[in-house]
């Protein structure tokens, strides 16, 4: 979450679902899949009248802020359920305290990335989450799913949509309307580029970390990630050379602006003029918001474009789920909490809606069940820094299309070694496509998953 100073998952590595992907614990090696005992599975809901307390973990900051008021409006519905609600970091100490099975929280937050390969110390909610199913995002019940049971509780979806300077696509003859492909996004990028000779219009990562992360997005656009549901590695296939062909295309037109996310170089270009299409998650929302001065009220977002006519509009970059760990003193009531907090109209209304900490309401990503969703029933305001624009109907409009997906890999985070690292090489124009699938796999496979 964004703090007034940090941007918003500006490093991710501690801060977003697919952002805290480093391998903790002696078990963070099992592939999804794997799970070495029986789960151990939550089916009971406790009455509306239950007592009790609970111990949930979140993270230190304005996330903290945000449940600490939703999880006042849980306490005024259930008076009787006392929550010690604490600031931890979750990220050195969640893996090792479920292993352990000492002085455990009844529920925690975490990372989409970290559910799969912890699956057997955490209850199977499978049962419990069965009711609202049908309405809850492919994408955040499939990246929550080991062995067809649900370990974590679908909270945020970060869908990915397409940043672009309003003024800039004005000028240069482009309507958005019409970026409906990537090959549209690059005819875009080169009118913008004969209007001013100076432009790289195109925004790519240099953060290997991040590089990466985009990919992936890119890729889930299109129904597919870098491993399987059995932790097989397929980035070998026709939708990822797809593309880093287009990559190396738009490398190769001189295109784009190489740059790490939001940095100084970053945000140099985006202000002059340089930089005036980023295809980037919802949460990019806030650097017009806190950190682009001279340009704020320029940027609007829309779909992504599709990498096939017809194709999905939007991918998933990040998420998070909230987590019961199997050894839990009241996992009931926990299930309560995070019922209410993602499921409960006055739960997930407390979390994205105005609050102290954001007063036009948590505009960083959408809630992952779908009546949370509603286009005409926004849960944040319009954004004054996009111009005024209804980013709520633009995000759920994105969120709806996202595809279903697989785990996240335990091992995904030291693939960036490999595959991220290539990646650069690729937008600096010292790397094939091809090259860099057939080198990243060959080492993801050799160095990573035979090892796991």
């Amino acid at each position: 979450m964004p703090s007034p100073s940090v941007p918003r998952r500006s490093l991710l590595r501690g801060a977003l679902g697919a952002g805290a992907l480093v391998a903790a614990g002696p078990l963070a090696g099992c592939a999804p899949g794997t799970t070495t005992s029986p789960p151990r599975k939550l089916s009971g809901t406790p009455s509306a009248s239950a007592k009790g307390e609970i111990t949930i973990w979140n993270r230190s900051g304005d996330l903290f802020k945000v449940f600490d008021k939703a999880i006042d409006a849980f306490r005024r519905a259930h008076p009787n359920v006392t929550v010690h609600h604490l600031a931890v970091d979750i990220d050195s100490k969640l893996a090792n305290t479920l292993i352990t099975g000492t002085d455990l929280p009844d529920g925690s937050f975490w990372d989409d990335a970290k559910i799969g390969s912890q699956a057997e110390h955490l209850y199977d909610l499978t049962d419990l989450i069965a009711p609202y199913r049908a309405q809850t995002s492919a994408y955040k019940l499939s990246v929550n799913t080991v062995d067809g049971r649900i370990y974590g509780v679908p909270w945020d979806l970060d869908p990915g949509l397409l940043w672009y300077r309003e003024d800039l696509l004005q000028d240069a003859g482009v309507d958005p309307a019409g970026l409906k492909t990537y090959d549209d996004l690059l005819a875009a990028a080169r009118s913008l580029k004969e209007k001013n000779p100076a432009a790289r219009p195109i925004h790519m990562e240099k953060d290997p970390f991040l590089g990466q992360l985009w990919l992936e997005m890119l890729a889930n656009q299109q129904g597919t990630s870098l491993a399987d549901a059995q932790g097989k590695v397929r980035l070998d296939s026709a939708e990822y050379r797809r593309i880093l062909t287009w990559i190396r295309s738009a490398v190769d037109d001189k295109l784009v602006t190489h740059a790490e996310y939001l940095k100084q170089a970053d945000l140099a270009a985006l202000e002059n003029g340089q930089q005036a299409l980023v295809p980037w998650a919802v949460w990019w929302s806030f650097a017009p918001q806190q950190l682009l001065k001279k340009t704020r009220g320029r940027w609007r977002a829309t779909q992504l474009p599709a990498w096939t006519p017809g194709g999905a509009r939007s991918g998933a970059m990040g998420g998070s789920s909230f987590i019961i760990p199997a050894k839990a003193k009241n996992p009931e009531l926990a299930w309560m909490l995070y019922e209410f907090l993602c499921f409960k109209q006055p739960g997930y209304t407390a979390v994205y809606g105005p609050s102290s900490v954001y007063p036009d309401g948590l505009n960083t990503s959408v809630p992952s069940y779908t009546p949370a969703r509603r286009p005409d029933k926004p849960l944040f305001e319009p954004v004054a820094a996009l111009g005024g624009q209804n980013l709520w109907r633009t995000a759920v409009d994105a969120a709806a299309g996202i595809p279903a997906a697989a785990p996240i890999p335990a091992w995904w985070t030291k693939s960036v070694d490999y595959l991220g690292n290539n990646l650069q090489r690729l937008m600096e124009g010292s790397m094939r496509p091809d090259d860099v699938i057939d080198d990243s796999t060959r080492k993801i496979q050799r160095n990573l998953v035979d090892r796991a």
